[in-house]
């Protein structure tokens, strides 16, 4: 079962469930799925590399709103978009530990045989392909910075 099944599966239970926040963040999922599957140039499908590259970027959005809310003193609002968020990250790859980001970047780096902050653009573009989805882009960013300037 793909992610886009797996969701509309999950919609049917939430609606059962009558659970109003994890319905809310499912059809937004849906909605997003089903706008790349027919987005011109498409082939009609949506492979799960890019429904992840789709999750990430939502969970991304609702963290940004949440943070805006909370800046606002709403945080009713802040809260339901963190809640939304949960449930996203839900059909996340397990995201790496720290630990586990440090050595995939440098076995990454190793590989690449980059050795200095010069070399970090070649070494990101590589990174966020490998690691996409299992770590946040502004961890990877500050791991390799940190990495490179040793």
């Amino acid at each position: 079962m793909d992610l886009f099944e797996q969701v509309s599966a999950d919609i049917k239970k939430a609606m059962l469930a009558r659970d109003k926040v994890r319905l809310e963040a499912l059809r937004g999922i849906k909605k997003e799925f089903l706008e790349a599957k027919t987005a011109k140039g498409g082939d009609g499908t949506l492979p799960d590399d890019a429904a992840t590259r789709i999750l990430v970027k939502m969970v991304k959005q609702r963290r940004e709103s949440a943070d805006i809310y909370a800046g606002q003193n709403r945080q009713d609002l802040a809260d339901n978009e963190l809640a939304e968020a949960a449930v996203i990250e839900e059909y996340l790859p397990k995201q790496l530990t720290e630990e586990q980001l440090t050595e995939e970047l440098e076995k990454i780096i190793d590989q690449l045989g980059a050795s200095s902050p010069a070399d970090m653009g070649k070494v990101m573009g590589t990174a966020t392909k490998a690691l996409a989805g299992r770590a946040d882009g502004k961890a990877i960013s500050a791991k390799v910075r940190h990495l490179l300037s040793k």
